[in-house]
């Protein structure tokens, strides 16, 4: 199996609702899995990211949003051993139990660190007992384990120029990913529809509840069809549909790419829309879809899974743009003047959170999709030397990153201060660590 191959399908991963909360309450859950009392306190720490992306989004089988939520459902329905799925079974009375650990104060969050890399440490106190968990680098890396005061687990978290997945990829050029594209056996990479079919059962969750209102508005800018032969009407309902049923915590999983599962949907579906729509194959939907991955990721592993940079709108819009080229007969060329228009158009559209607002995020960033490849497809694009845009696609790319993660901090910052201006119940429960 080919390096890249194996790349993307380590990281392609069902992810319930959006992914903090499931991580939080997986966290939760793994804490509380080593506890046999009461619990008396559970006390989560978070970086800025992932505390900013659970604020106010929907939390699966729960009308309830935030980080308090997620922990508390942690606490009373969380199973460990489903991963980012943790909540899946969560019931009525589950939600009311929470609820009751929240009024009795038994849930603290507390924000540990403004970063783009990932962390979460949860401790579960009782009057006896003692547990931590800790999480880095991804949303269900455990790093290490304290039970009563004994570390029962512990590995090193590998460095960012030591992480195989880092280093593989970005020694690819653009000129590389397009060569393996072309070539992989499609068995190697079909696994990628699996993709496509778990973001579509999401996407028609979200169409068919009574939630959700910006994909009923899409709909009926398609004509009232699902399929359209307007690619753009058809990858905006398909996209976005699937988009706000994840952050409104629908009971579907999306298929996350880069732990993120609005990364996975706009990576995916915007492709299946303009293959529906121009009668494309399947075969060319999934080396077209295993570009999009590989572009995402590529600035992702710059950016840092999660900062005040929209990766989603950003990294995932590029990735997809540079698929819906490839499906239109793109070479080399044509990718590279795609990333630049991405680059020069939408980068720095910042991340307030998964909520809502990721929905318009993603119409617009899948509107610039579709304009950046047909512009680039007519020989027209900003050229290497304005802005941000390198001397190569892979500089470019780097440079998009970057805007991200040390770029943003400072506007990580304010956002989580904005967050907070406004939710001064949250406050009360939140200690500033900066």
């Amino acid at each position: 199996m080919h390096i890249l191959t194996e790349i993307i399908k380590e990281d392609m991963k069902p992810a319930l609702g959006v992914t903090e909360p499931g991580a939080i309450a997986f966290a939760v859950a793994k804490a509380k899995s080593y506890i046999t009392e009461e619990i008396e306190k559970v006390k989560v720490r978070l970086n800025s990211g992932i505390y900013k992306n659970a604020f106010t989004c929907g939390i699966p089988n729960s009308d309830e949003v935030g980080n308090l939520f997620a922990a508390a459902l942690g606490v009373v329905a969380g199973k460990a051993d489903r991963g980012l799925e943790s909540l899946e079974d969560v019931t009525k009375e589950d939600n009311k139990k929470a609820q009751k650990l929240i009024d009795e104060g038994k849930i603290k969050v507390e924000l540990n660190r403004i970063s783009s890399d990932i962390f979460i440490e949860v401790e579960i106190i009782t009057q006896k007992e003692n547990s931590i968990v800790r999480i880095e680098g991804t949303h269900t890396n455990i790093v290490e384990i304290i039970v009563n005061g004994e570390t029962i687990f512990s590995k090193e978290l590998e460095k960012k120029e030591e992480n195989k997945e880092e280093i593989v990829l970005h020694r690819y050029s653009v000129k590389d990913i397009l060569k393996y594209i072309d070539n992989v056996d499609i068995s190697e990479i079909e696994f990628i529809m699996k993709a496509h079919d778990m973001n579509m059962i999401l996407f028609q969750e979200g169409l068919n509840n009574k939630k959700t209102t910006f994909v009923k508005q899409l709909w009926k800018m398609n004509g009232e069809k699902i399929f359209s032969d307007n690619s753009l009407n058809t990858a905006q309902l398909l996209c976005n549909g699937a988009i706000e049923a994840r952050v409104l915590g629908l009971n579907k999983p999306a298929m996350s790419i880069t732990g993120s599962g609005a990364h996975g949907i706009i990576t995916t579906l915007p492709l299946l829309a303009e293959c529906r729509a121009n009668k494309i194959s399947d075969e060319k939907l999934i080396r077209a879809t295993m570009l999009s991955y590989l572009i995402c990721t590529y600035i992702k592993e710059y950016s840092g899974r999660l900062s005040a940079f929209c990766g989603c709108g950003i990294a995932g819009g590029t990735g997809v743009a540079c698929g819906i080229g490839y499906l239109r007969g793109a070479g080399a060329e044509e990718i590279t003047n795609i990333i630049n228009n991405m680059s020069a158009g939408i980068t720095g559209m910042i991340c307030d959170g998964g909520n809502q607002g990721c929905t318009m995020k993603g119409i617009v960033a899948v509107d610039a999709a579709f304009r950046a490849v047909e512009m680039a497809m007519n020989n027209t694009y900003i050229f290497n030397v304005h802005g941000i845009n390198g001397n190569t696609p892979e500089k470019t790319m780097m440079n998009m990153g970057r805007i991200a993660s040390p770029g943003m901090i400072e506007t990580e910052k304010v956002i989580v201060d904005i967050c907070l201006l406004y939710t001064s119940d949250a406050a009360d429960d939140l200690t500033r660590v900066d």
